[in-house]
């Protein structure tokens, strides 16, 4: 079935690129100060009634406010060519909860191609909000005085899909969004290939979320951006975002590289990453989040490079909402080298991520369920991770005998630090059914007062091929409430009550 989806998206677009409609000729400036929504839109209308096309934005500078695309056509930036975002919020329309520069409700057959350019000149905008609000020209029910900053939703992105069918996006560059930079959601068919997004800008700039859709390919794509790299979403409880291949990316991020979650509702399935390159990212290389009541399963994540990162593997079983209880089980990670930093790997961004409240030492990778939900069918391969030690006791010290004191904090958001200072460096789990360690490397560049490996509540755990380079002590493995194990080396084992 997607195959014949392709095939038919591939036809359309080669027919209708015979019909070309150039902004020009509607009308619109190239001089990046006269405001060309009307006449851009003018292009689009036109083809749209005769059947569909190619609209063009040629080399030049084009200001503009929303822009609705429509099915059958193609809007194709030329080299040169810049579609510049307004910085007048109130240029923007809304669908859904975002304002953006493109938006598409319910159509089908639509695609973005490049060269060119889509900038938000996200921070300006920003910023005239922020005035605005001083200025008594922003209600304060939509403003963030905690972050001192203008809510999320009131900051345009750049891209808005909502339900729409066969999107084929490629090619083009995105700059500097105000929030979010590209959102698809509940869209089906949708191909992203060669896109390049520059987006350390301001707050909330997602790389790209992709949010209870089906059949995905994203491919060969760089993103810089202030926040979450690649982000899978879900949500409505009664969507899932299913059949998701993303392939051969590249992620700077001052939150978490690649991410599932954290809006977790319907849930995910048969998810396939590969081939990614993560670096100078403050959290977490992978982020796996099932904390809203959904299903996630079937999900694997194969060779993943990431240097200076502040977490490998993060993978948490969660319980936030009201009523049912979500799953995450059947997930493999494998190839994956990871190096930790000691500092902020995130010090070189003009937006950094947020300082933690306290003390603490270098936190190490962790999988956790909550009392009696767990994680379930985890294998971890090939995977090798370099720390950089230096974890003493005199730093937000935790022994092994207050494991029972770390909290579950199964009803808050997830993120890598959510349990404070914990008594392992390598990898911390708990409340897990069903885990695989084959190929595992850790080194330690230093020396650390906590053990290699604590597993509390682990029940089928199995450990093979497993190597701890850098540590002197003789008990590297504690397990505790553990059973049915198979660990190759029992001479690492340190069993506590």
């Amino acid at each position: 079935m997607r195959l014949l989806f392709s095939i038919c998206f591939l036809s359309f677009i080669l027919s209708s690129s015979a019909t070309d409609y150039n902004v020009l000729d509607y009308g619109a400036k190239p001089d990046g100060t006269t405001l060309c929504t009307e006449q851009i839109q003018a292009a689009i209308n036109a083809a749209y009634r005769r059947g569909g096309g190619r609209v063009v934005i040629p080399k030049g500078r084009f200001l503009s406010g929303s822009i609705y695309l429509k099915s059958k056509i193609e809007l194709h930036l030329e080299e040169g060519a810049v579609l510049q975002g307004s910085l007048n919020a109130d240029h923007y329309d809304r669908l859904g909860l975002w304002k953006a520069l493109l938006l598409s409700d319910g159509q089908h057959d639509i695609a973005l191609s490049g060269p060119g350019e889509l900038d938000g000149n996200g921070r300006a905008v920003a910023l005239r909000l922020d005035s605005l609000f001083y200025a008594g020209g922003l209600d304060s029910a939509h403003y963030n005085f905690a972050d001192r900053r203008p809510k999320f939703y009131t900051r345009p992105t750049l891209i808005q899909f909502l339900n729409c069918q066969h999107v084929d996006v490629r090619n083009l560059t995105l700059r500097r969004a105000a929030c979010w930079v590209q959102s698809y959601q509940q869209c089906e068919d949708l191909t992203i290939d060669n896109i390049r997004v520059e987006s350390d800008t301001y707050w909330n700039n997602d790389g790209i979320d992709i949010v209870d859709c089906q059949e995905v390919r994203l491919t060969n794509s760089y993103f810089n951006c202030s926040d979450d790299g690649i982000c899978i979403k879900s949500h409505f409880a009664n969507l899932i975002g299913e059949n998701i291949f993303i392939n051969n990316c590249t992620v700077r991020s001052s939150a978490s590289a690649i991410k599932f979650g954290t809006n977790s509702l319907g849930g995910f399935r048969n998810v396939t990453i590969k081939n990614i390159k993560v670096f100078d990212t403050f959290r977490s290389a992978i982020a796996i989040e099932s904390v809203d009541g959904g299903i996630l399963e079937n999900i694997t994540i194969d060779s993943v490079e990431a240097t200076n990162t502040g977490n490998a593997i993060f993978i948490k079983l969660g319980h936030r909402v009201k009523g049912d209880v979500a799953t995450l089980k059947n997930v493999t990670i494998q190839n994956v080298k990871v190096e930790v930093p000691f500092g902020r790997p995130d010090y070189a961004y003009e937006l950094r991520g947020p300082d933690l409240p306290f003390f603490h030492n270098v936190f190490p990778s962790s999988i956790t369920g909550f009392q009696e939900h767990y994680v379930e069918n985890v294998v971890l391969k090939n995977i090798e991770i370099t720390f950089p030690g230096k974890g003493n006791k005199g730093l937000a010290y935790r022994p092994l005998s207050d494991l029972d004191q770390i909290p579950e904090k199964e009803n808050v958001y997830p993120e890598f630090s959510m349990f404070g200072e914990l008594p392992a460096w390598g990898f911390y789990v708990r409340h897990v059914k069903g885990l695989v360690f084959q190929n595992i490397s850790l080194h330690l560049k230093a020396a650390d007062h906590r053990p290699a490996f604590v597993f509390d509540d682990v029940h089928g755990l199995e450990m093979e091929e497993v190597k701890v380079v850098g540590e002197s002590k003789e008990k590297k493995v504690i397990l505790r409430n553990t059973s049915e194990t198979k660990i190759e080396d029992s001479a690492w084992i340190q069993e506590i009550k």
